[in-house]
């Protein structure tokens, strides 16, 4: 789980922060620079696994031929700033396997992970430059501190008591980074369960971090981190993967572009993944959220035994049986989201733009209330039941705005900062609505900040006869205040 996340020099994000809760919608004008919030969390989940390098290309899709890296370093058009800072407060599940399959117990969950990364110019011309790592801290935070940093509403019992726990009883973090005798930045990466020196590694000439390199049980806490941004991605469902048929032998996970459902849905309706063991359920369940879009009273999985492909089919009330792929973009992202809320597997941080796309706005509470239910319960403890997952969405969509809980909402504004260059620049900030957990820590915005998402745009063609008597008087009300 992603609490808190700090970002300086990336694209147009200075000295930026933000606290997540277990759903956070993020809402603002195109163009205003949500998607690089998602840009910052899958660079991080792609470093998890990838060099440096794979993972700057990777963020979105970058093509390496047309690739400039220099377009991840914040820029006045004049002149650019030479390295962006990422610091991410996380929370990370206390068991994990490493690559070999052996079970490894983090001694903290609750974790502090920064990285400095710079751009190094190429010495020949035309030659792609390279980033390098110019920093590299992994840290724990106590359970004391925890109940200051979990700003959001939650229950310290049975939530906080099951996901945060700390036996580092050390000054020292997991990985520090300090000057060597040439003042080139070293990383450390501090012993485990018993007493000796930290290994030195020497930063610049590092291909990955030192997050991606641990991958064995011999350094159990720096793999949970691992473990956990391996799980941060972000959805970007597309229509043609999410029609796929699967073989028998394919993946049974949901992917970032929605392939792999037949599989997926299949292997849970053959676990027992509830409570009375009766795994028949989970299709039923599926089956119901997706009959509040569309009238869809059945959804099968269809197992072809000669070509061995298994494919998604659904029953209409009439009894007539149609291939999945048949069912609309919009529909087929629904039930996408729905085949993953019965998942808990499916754990990790979850960002997606624009979930309203290709939902009708009378049934934009039925998209609300999945993406809510897919987030974590704060109010009860972790486990198979209420699985420890986390939402991000961005919209700007003003009735996906007019749904949501104002303790989840987040304005995405620009605002004027003193730059790097000591010049005046705009940048991002996340504004919460007053009188929400968040604006008791930073500046708050009222109702009249979100007024473009409450009232009628302007030269509505179309409104109710008596739109214009409530609706004047509520702007008027807005704009005394």
């Amino acid at each position: 789980m992603l609490t808190r996340l700090e970002i300086d020099g990336f694209k147009n994000l200075l000295d930026f922060s933000v606290d997540f809760g277990p759903f956070t919608c993020i809402a603002g004008r195109n163009g205003v620079g949500k998607s690089n919030i998602f840009d910052v969390i899958q660079f991080l989940s792609l470093l998890s696994d990838n060099t440096l390098m794979d993972a700057a290309l990777s963020v979105r899709d970058t093509e390496p031929e047309t690739a400039d890296l220099r377009e991840l370093f914040w820029t006045d058009g004049r002149e650019r700033v030479s390295s962006f800072r990422i610091a991410a407060e996380m929370i990370v599940e206390k068991e994990n396997s490493d690559d070999f399959g052996r079970l490894a117990e983090a001694s903290s969950t609750y974790l502090r992970y920064e990285i400095r990364i710079g751009y190094e110019e190429s010495a020949r011309r035309g030659i792609l430059g390279r980033l390098v790592l110019e920093s590299e801290d992994l840290n724990y935070i106590t359970e004391g501190q925890a109940s200051h940093r979990l700003k959001f509403p939650h229950n310290a019992r049975d939530f906080r008591k099951s996901i945060v726990d700390n036996k580092r009883r050390t000054k020292t973090g997991y990985i520090s980074t300090e000057r060597s005798t040439e003042q080139e930045p070293e990383i450390l990466i501090h012993q485990e369960g018993h007493q000796g020196r930290p290994q030195r590694a020497p930063a610049k000439s590092a291909p990955r971090t030192i997050v991606a390199t641990s991958n064995t049980s011999t350094t159990p806490t720096i793999l949970a981190a691992r473990r956990e941004m391996q799980r941060w991605r972000l959805l970007a469902l597309e229509p043609s993967s999410m029609r796929q048929t699967d073989k028998f032998q394919s993946p049974s996970e949901v992917t970032s572009s929605g392939g792999h459902l037949p599989s997926t849905l299949y292997r849970l309706t053959t676990e027992e993944t509830d409570q009375d063991g009766n795994a028949e359920q989970v299709s039923a369940r599926v089956a119901n959220r997706l009959s509040e879009l569309v009238g869809v009273p059945q959804v099968e999985v269809d197992i072809d035994e000669v070509r061995q492909l298994l494919s998604l089919q659904v029953r209409e009330k009439s009894g007539i049986v149609l291939p999945a792929r048949s069912l609309s973009d919009g529909t087929l992202r629904f039930l996408t989201l729905c085949i993953l809320a019965e998942d808990p597997s499916t754990r990790g941080v979850i960002c997606m733009e624009e979930p309203e796309n290709g939902i009708h706005p009378a049934k934009l509470d039925a998209m609300v209330e999945l993406l809510h239910d897919l987030a974590v319960d704060p109010s009860e403890m972790t486990g198979i039941t209420n699985p420890f997952r986390q939402v991000i969405v961005a919209t700007h969509s003003p009735y996906f705005v007019q749904l949501q809980e104002p303790d989840d909402l987040l304005l995405a504004t620009e605002v004027e900062v003193k730059g790097p260059t000591g010049k005046p620049t705009t940048t991002l900030r996340c504004r919460p609505l007053n009188n929400t957990w968040r604006a008791n820590q930073e500046r708050g915005v009222g109702e009249l900040s979100i007024i473009d998402y409450l009232v009628q745009p302007p030269n509505a063609r179309f409104q109710l006869p008596f739109g214009e008597d409530l609706m004047t008087p509520r702007r008027q009300n807005l704009q005394r205040d």
